[in-house]
């Protein structure tokens, strides 16, 4: 997974850069195989006056076959938006592969990876009999 993280109205330090790397990283590391890329904004909305919530964190993941999912924190700290919008990607995305887990497919339901749990080709095969025994009688 690859993590870009772009600022605006702060200091973009190779520093930050690397804390928030790290950040997205640690949190995100469940789904590497999962996401192609992760594109962090982060931008002090009132510049370099003070503020409520006037920091912002601004998270873009992009799954792979999917479209992009996209979340925002703000706080008064840099430290803060960053972990409430990490954590915020962290559920969508928790919630995304839930989803998808259990999303039903025409020959049945997908469990575990690669297993397939036939249901329908049960259910076609009792109408297939039914159907003849009425057909004979």
């Amino acid at each position: 997974m690859q993590v870009q993280v772009h600022t605006n109205q702060i200091e973009g330090s190779a520093r930050l850069q690397e804390w928030v790397s790290s950040a997205v990283l640690d949190k995100l590391d469940h789904f590497d195989e999962f996401l192609t890329r992760v594109v962090v904004h982060i931008s002090d909305d009132n510049a370099h006056k003070a503020g409520a919530d006037d920091k912002r964190c601004h998270i873009e993941a992009r799954p792979k076959g999917h479209q992009p999912i996209s979340v925002t924190h703000k706080s008064d700290e840099m430290g803060i938006a960053v972990d409430g919008a990490v954590e915020k990607m962290r559920h969508a995305l928790e919630h995304l592969s839930g989803r998808l887990e259990t999303k039903v497919v025409s020959t049945g339901r997908i469990g575990e990876p690669g297993e397939v749990i036939l249901t329908d080709a049960l259910l076609e095969e009792e109408f297939l009999a039914k159907q003849e025994e009425l057909d004979r009688g």
